[in-house]
């Protein structure tokens, strides 16, 4: 039906640049016949009386109501005060069965005063009740969605709206994910010459790339901006929508959380053919698919290729660099980025602390990988089980589990970080090791608390500490019990 209306309206792009989008011929509107009295009345009351009496008043004279058509003629008399049409809506939600047309009065008022927030929301009112209409009826018509534009498009002349109603629609419709509506919708107004905002279409770009895959998302964006239309007819057809830097995001984005590293470099190459502007973001994304490949010649070259378009970057850009130094083991030019970082007085944040912690920790640098903990600890971030984990691990590796076990007793006191099993596991062998069998059983059974389970590692590690304490009788015990539990399981 929505296609069927569309098609009665022929529209030319002078058309869609006039404030009425929606031209054509109809029977005469309701704005043009007489007002009956209950209309004049009511909008004489709205107007004239003052705030604190007018509702008690209306509604005392209209004790059953408003029809649908009342409201909407009452609201079109307010059309130029947008907040007293959105008190009467609200005022007669009670008193009035609102239909798709008196919803679309409103929205279209409401969106021409610019209070689009207030128009979303009555957008997603009247889904909803078409939604329940049709629950009620027992059928399933096409879409709700379509509906509620249907009546919009109906609409839209009496109202004097303006086009980025459609925009509030599409939008309310990827809030409830209902895409195909959206992608419907949008066709349909841009068969006949009329674009969405780019805000919009990025909007729809992306919820498309995160239910449909990235693939499905890129061919939307071909498709929204035109970009696969050769003819000069088609090209003319409308005032073209061009992709902005941040429809590039999103599809880069996007590519590079799914893992399609060349799809983002292939998206950045078109973003530079057709003379969009990278900025300091656009740089960052395409650095973190380097700095993921271990490329950080080809990273660097992007950083200085950035600050000679003077470009500055922020706390992110930093931190993607100085992830991929530290991934590289390079922790000393990460280093030195994290002071470049402090001296332009960007503040890091916790990623920052944790990148360079598990670089020094990866090439076996505990004490600087403490002094940079200790320097996050002071700055009040929280580090992740993880990064804990790590160097509880590699403390014990180098003989110094008393520290190990301060920094989990501080890190669940001060954080109340749960820590991870290998912690514990790491911490116990250690213990073993050295012949504390007393402080092991306790990390033991605090391990257990934790509700981790004892494994053959762990069984190990007791069993050969007891037997270099001559206790074989302990041992052997142990054994016993370990194969049990291997037998059950």
């Amino acid at each position: 039906m929505a296609a069927q209306l569309l098609k009665r309206f022929p529209l030319t792009s002078q058309a869609r640049k006039s404030s009425s989008v929606f031209c054509y011929s109809s029977s005469p509107s309701s704005s043009d016949e007489a007002p009956t009295t209950a209309v004049t009345t009511a909008v004489s009351i709205l107007t004239h009386r003052r705030s604190k009496s007018r509702w008690s008043y209306l509604r005392s004279l209209y004790p059953d109501g408003f029809d649908p058509d009342d409201f909407s003629q009452i609201t079109l008399h307010l059309r130029n005060r947008p907040h007293l049409a959105y008190q009467f809506f609200r005022f007669s939600k009670s008193l009035c069965n609102h239909n798709l047309a008196s919803y679309s009065t409103i929205i279209h008022i409401l969106a021409r005063g610019r209070l689009k927030s207030h128009a979303q929301d009555i957008i997603r009112m009247a889904i909803r009740a078409s939604e329940l209409r049709e629950d009620d009826d027992g059928n399933n018509p096409r879409s709700t969605s379509l509906k509620v534009f249907e009546n919009l498009v109906k609409t839209y002349k009496d109202c004097g709206s303006a086009p980025f109603v459609f925009d509030l629609l599409i939008k309310a419709c990827l809030g409830s994910k209902n895409i195909d509506p959206s992608i419907e919708i949008m066709r349909l107004l841009r068969s006949r010459g009329i674009s969405l905002n780019v805000s919009t279409l990025n909007s729809l770009i992306y919820c498309v790339c995160q239910s449909r895959g990235v693939e499905a998302g890129y061919e939307i964006y071909r498709e929204v901006f035109r970009l696969d239309e050769q003819s000069e007819k088609d090209l003319k057809r409308d005032i073209r929508v061009t992709p902005n830097v941040y429809t590039y995001h999103t599809l880069m984005l996007c590519c590079y959380r799914n893992g399609l590293i060349e799809k983002v470099k292939k998206i950045w190459d078109e973003m530079v053919e057709l003379n969009c502007v990278p900025n300091a973001y656009s740089y960052t994304v395409l650095m973190a698919v380097f700095c993921g490949e271990g490329k950080m010649e080809e990273a660097e070259k992007l950083w200085q290729e950035m600050r000679t378009k003077a470009l500055e970057p922020d706390a992110v850009s930093y931190e993607t660099m100085i992830g991929g130094f530290c991934k590289t083991g390079n922790v000393g030019r990460a280093e030195e980025f994290y002071r470049e970082m402090a001296m332009n007085g960007i503040e890091g944040t916790s990623a920052t602390y944790e990148h360079i912690i598990k670089g020094h920790c990866d090439i076996g640098d505990i004490d600087s990988a403490i002094l940079v903990y200790k320097d996050m600890c002071r700055k009040a971030f929280k580090p992740e089980a993880l990064t804990l984990d790590l160097m509880i691990r590699l403390l014990c590796d180098k003989g110094r589990v008393d520290e190990a076990l301060e920094f989990l007793r501080y890190a669940m006191d001060k954080f109340d970080l749960f820590p991870k099993e290998t912690s514990y596991e790491a911490m116990i062998k250690r213990l073993c090791y050295e012949g504390r069998m007393e402080e092991a059983l306790k990390l033991q059974a605090e391990m257990i608390g934790k509700g981790f389970q004892l494994d053959s590692e762990i069984y190990g590690a007791f069993i050969d500490g007891y037997m270099r304490q001559g206790n074989e009788e302990m041992a052997g015990a142990l054994r016993k019990e370990m194969l049990q539990i291997q037998m059950r399981s």
